[in-house]
């Protein structure tokens, strides 16, 4: 369009030539005008010849096309651009980045195959969708009131892919176009409102008496003794070296690496009802569970069990089981021997209580199975206990929407000397003996008159 403006412009020139040789277009105004004034419309209007006006006039017209024209384009582009928009420019990091969550996230996702959908959603996020908008609703407040830069649905699905992968936070940023500083600043919010605003409505403690029957039955049907609510183990979580620890000592675990120590306890349906992580890995689990809220509770009698039975006159209320390196308690029935060498009822108690205990082994494999940040946790010292409570919240949402279950995370078998009791514990551990050695003897009496 300038170029066809411009050779109408000199042919007018042209013509004007012509018309009145005497003059130029740019000397009219001055011979009209005293040399101080400045060519102005009115002065074109006042000279005696035609020609300027004939070319005033000529040029305003297809200046005023010209311009015309050149919004008609430009309102053509922007219409187009607006009914098809161009895509944008590819952003590294493939299926994680935030335009490949767009896409896959706004693409016609309910008219999948559900099955093809989650099991995308999961491959990418550790969840199927519906758990993941789930998961989003209820961040979403919380996240709006921050002032984050990113929608609430991308701050958590960068999280996830994150729990999910392992990935680092600079990795992380490269795929998200976004800096290792904002990475991990989201990653902080999201896994401490996960371990704080969810953690109560997804960790329970069974005391409500519907899912406490539900719990003992379930665990009666695995094990064949009555009134276990829980299974109770010690998992450390391996700390990435470059990890800043001081003293580094302490944490390094028995495994021979630096770790920090999570306690779970685990219902029959492998779903976590109560987490710790107060240690470094260099404690032993019956340091950390004295140490935690849990054992307070239980050794106050804060948590009430409304479900007491009589097992060869004494009465038994719900309780938990764990391996030798726990104490043995009124509340935490352990085996009799760590090797096999009691009596055919305190062997067969063993086997049984250890068949219980299967559980929250399970339960924690199939944890660092689906989180694998758990397998070398790359965040800082003061976030790792949010972040490992986070994956444990997660885990329990997967579980009770019965996702699939993946190949689980075997941690090395664990060795360790029986726990000692300690003074302040002797009631507890005296009643406990005596429990424990009526539920053996109920337990052979029962199964051997079969």
């Amino acid at each position: 369009m300038e170029e066809a403006f411009m050779a109408m412009l000199s042919s007018l020139l042209h013509l004007q030539s012509s018309l009145d040789p005497t003059s130029t277009v740019f000397s009219f105004a001055s011979a009209a005008s005293p040399p101080s004034s400045s060519a102005t419309p009115s002065s074109l209007l006042s000279t005696p010849s035609a020609a300027p006006l004939l070319f005033f006039t000529l040029a305003s017209l297809l200046s005023f096309l010209a311009s015309r024209s050149a919004s008609s384009s430009g309102d053509g582009e922007t219409s187009s651009a607006s009914a098809s928009p161009s895509p944008p420019p590819p952003i590294p990091g493939g299926d994680y980045s935030v335009a490949a969550f767009r896409t896959l996230s706004t693409d016609h996702i309910w008219s999948l195959d559900a099955p093809l959908r989650d099991a995308r959603w999961r491959s990418l996020y550790g969840l199927s969708y519906p758990v993941f908008t789930t998961v989003v609703d209820k961040l979403k407040p919380f996240i709006a009131a921050s002032n984050l830069s990113l929608p609430a649905d991308y701050a958590v699905a960068m999280v996830l892919s994150r729990l999910t992968h392992g990935c680092s936070a600079k990795t992380l940023a490269s795929r998200y176009s976004l800096d290792p500083y904002l990475i991990s600043k989201i990653t902080n919010m999201v896994t401490r409102l996960l371990a704080t605003k969810l953690y109560p409505e997804f960790i329970k403690i069974p005391v409500g008496k519907r899912r406490l029957i539900e719990t003992t039955q379930g665990f009666e049907e695995l094990t064949s003794l009555p009134n276990i609510c829980g299974a109770i183990d010690g998992t450390p979580v391996k700390l990435k070296r470059s990890v800043k620890l001081n003293p580094r000592s302490i944490y390094g675990c028995r495994y021979g690496y630096d770790a920090v120590l999570l306690q779970v306890v685990a219902d029959h349906k492998k779903i976590f009802w109560d987490v710790c992580v107060k240690a470094p890995g260099g404690e032993d689990d019956a340091t950390h569970f004295r140490d935690s809220l849990l054992y307070k509770r239980l050794t106050s009698g804060d948590i009430i069990w409304d479900k007491v039975i009589n097992i060869r006159g004494h009465h038994v209320r719900p309780y938990i089981v764990g391996d030798w390196c726990y104490p043995l308690l009124s509340f935490l029935m352990t085996p009799f021997s760590p090797d096999g060498s009691g009596s055919p009822p305190e062997n067969l108690f063993d086997g049984m209580l250890m068949k219980g205990r299967s559980v929250v082994v399970e339960a924690i494999g199939l944890l660092k199975a689906r989180w694998k940040i758990l397998q070398s946790l790359n965040v800082g010292i003061n976030h790792a206990p949010q972040t490992i409570v986070a994956c444990c919240v997660l885990h329990n949402l997967c579980q009770i929407a019965r996702e699939p279950e993946p190949e689980t995370w075997k941690d090395p078998d664990e060795t360790g000397t029986p726990a000692r009791v300690l003074e302040s514990e002797r009631q507890f551990y005296y009643y406990g003996q005596s429990l424990r050695q009526a539920l053996a003897d109920d337990l052979h009496q029962r199964l051997s008159s079969r």
